[in-house]
């Protein structure tokens, strides 16, 4: 068994690597998000601190310290920036991969189930893309799998209660460095309504749990303590308040705030298992009332838990919702293994596998149809066309075994499928680059102008423009409003703020702006400033500002 489970581990990990990995370090870090995490490490370096993030110049407590620790170590041992950024999420979307193989072991007992279940959760369309950004939800998701894999292991395998406690409590405290006190509460309400539900609660009542709990805290309150004790309520009010509380009553992206976004965008995001996860979720109900194994209860309540404390608030991203993927994997992953058996001959498997198929014929021809019309985006139309081809070629290969009754041979085209998306998007994103990060604008202003002053820049790509240009950045949105975390930055909102700072200069103003803010800057300057633009590069306009002498 040993052996066994060394070859699956081994295959995942190559799969993992190819999925999340390889190529990182071809495409520039991109807006807004990329940027916002790394230009904080980066000032850290610069103030020297491991303790306090920095952005503008200035401590920012939008998230806690956990990723930066390791976009710090990374940006030291890696040359490459943009694969040093990604190289801490990419790294725990492997471990969270090898972590749902082995909770799915220990839950079904079935190496091959288990394995299912992996390779779904490492396909599927959200994990890939967290996998292979900057941002924190794969690190929070990851160590709130590990501290329930530990509790499983610990309620489930004789002898191995105390460390399974301790380490649940130790991943928890981890967790809650990573994001939040969200961190501690997702794991934890899922194991205590699983006691309950089990009538075990009893098994938390012992001297491992106080020891876990004096570990939960030794890990994660240290740095809270200090940025209280530093900042008093200057950090308070942002971290608690603004970045948690806030978000529950009020929305960030309004358009989310609806109630099917967190159902919809759950099965969507899984793509391509969207219909066998749809199908499993029924499937679920009914070993649920069948009693079956008690770790459908187990997944059942992480879903329940994890949805029921996001589905309140009004502040939706999909990525938020995240911490619930890997039960959805291993209850997809559950339901392909069993369809797959001979003697199960899973008529609904049959149905809702022809419907995928057309489902990605009809995503090949969309894709053919709209190479064309994107040609401005796309200098080099190759990559586009070769992931025409790899689709057509791997869903006619998906149809074939589906006809012949191979179900899990069929799925693992569907792995390959999402393993060729990852890469050939690394070509395709290449090849948009400029729409998507302010690396070459910013590299241009400064290589052709002498920039002394702040440059002003529009509101999506003022992270951006930090981070290429190091330079003090002043941001121009009209109308509008500071960033929903308020960045330390002088900001434009409106015609007589930017005639004010403009009249404050005494020396050409550049600019990297989008074109709704060229129509600005054109409407306010009139006949009393004269602008000029410089360049275009994607669609960042590139401007230079200065008194009209002519007036």
């Amino acid at each position: 068994m040993i052996n066994k489970n060394l070859k699956y581990v081994l295959i995942l990990l190559v799969l993992s690597y190819v999925c999340f990995m390889l190529g990182n370090s071809m495409v520039s870090l991109t807006n807004p998000d990329e940027v916002f995490y790394t230009q904080t490490a980066k000032e850290m370096a610069k103030y020297n601190t491991w303790m306090t993030p920095y952005l503008f110049d200035a401590p920012q407590f939008e998230k806690p310290i956990f990723l930066y620790w390791f976009l710090r170590a990374s940006l030291i041992i890696f040359p490459n920036p943009n694969f040093a950024a990604r190289f801490s999420t990419a790294l725990f979307g492997m471990i969270g991969v090898i972590a749902v193989y082995y909770l799915a072991l220990l839950g079904f007992k079935n190496e091959k189930k288990a394995f299912v279940s992996a390779l779904v959760l490492m396909s599927c369309g959200l994990y890939i893309g967290l996998a292979r950004t900057v941002f924190t939800d794969m690190i929070f998701t990851v160590l709130i799998l590990i501290s329930l894999l530990f509790f499983y292991w610990g309620y489930t395998c004789q002898g191995r209660k105390g460390p399974g406690i301790l380490l649940f409590f130790v991943f928890a405290g981890l967790a809650v460095l990573a994001k939040g006190p969200l961190g501690f509460l997702i794991p934890f309400l899922t194991i205590a309504a699983f006691l309950i539900i089990k009538k075990d609660i009893r098994f938390l009542f012992c001297k491992y749990s106080l020891w876990g709990i004096l570990a939960f805290i030794g890990v994660s309150f240290p740095w809270y303590a200090l940025m209280i004790k530093k900042y008093g309520s200057t950090f308070t009010y942002e971290f608690f308040y603004n970045d948690h509380i806030r978000r529950l009553i009020e929305a960030e992206h309004i358009s989310n705030d609806t109630w099917y976004f967190y159902p919809f965008s759950m099965i969507g995001c899984i793509f391509p298992w969207s219909l066998y996860t749809f199908v499993s979720l029924i499937f679920l109900f009914k070993y649920l009332k069948k009693g079956v194994n008690h770790f459908y209860i187990f997944l059942a309540l992480w879903l329940g838990v994890t949805f029921l404390i996001f589905q309140p608030a009004h502040s939706k991203l999909v990525s938020y919702i995240f911490p619930l993927f890997p039960a959805l994997a291993i209850i997809t992953g559950d339901f392909i293994y069993n369809s797959s058996l001979p003697e199960n001959k899973s008529r609904v498997f049959f149905v809702i596998s022809l419907v995928m198929g057309a489902i990605l014929f009809l995503m090949a021809i969309a894709l053919f149809t709209q190479i064309p019309r994107n040609s401005t985006y796309l200098p080099s139309k190759t990559p586009a066309y070769l992931l025409f081809a790899i689709l057509v070629f791997l869903t006619a290969l998906f149809c074939f075994f589906i006809f012949r009754h191979k179900f899990l041979k069929a799925s693992f085209v569907l792995v390959v499928l999402m393993c060729s998306l990852s890469l050939l998007m690394l070509f395709i994103l290449k090849e948009v680059e400029t729409y998507v990060s302010s690396k070459e604008s910013s590299e241009y202003l400064l290589k052709n102008y002498t920039v002394s002053g702040p440059i002003v820049s529009s509101k999506p790509f003022a992270r951006g423009v930090r981070y290429y240009t190091e330079k003090e950045i002043v941001v121009l949105d009209l109308p509008g409003k500071n960033y929903f975390s308020p960045h330390p930055v002088t900001f434009l909102y409106n015609d007589e703020k930017v005639k004010e700072y403009l009249r404050a200069q005494n020396q050409p103003v550049y600019c990297i702006l989008k074109k709704a803010n060229v129509e600005d800057i054109e409407r306010v300057a009139d006949k009393e400033f004269k602008f000029t633009v410089l360049n275009k590069i994607g669609n960042e306009y590139i401007l230079r500002i200065e008194p009209n002498k002519k007036k």
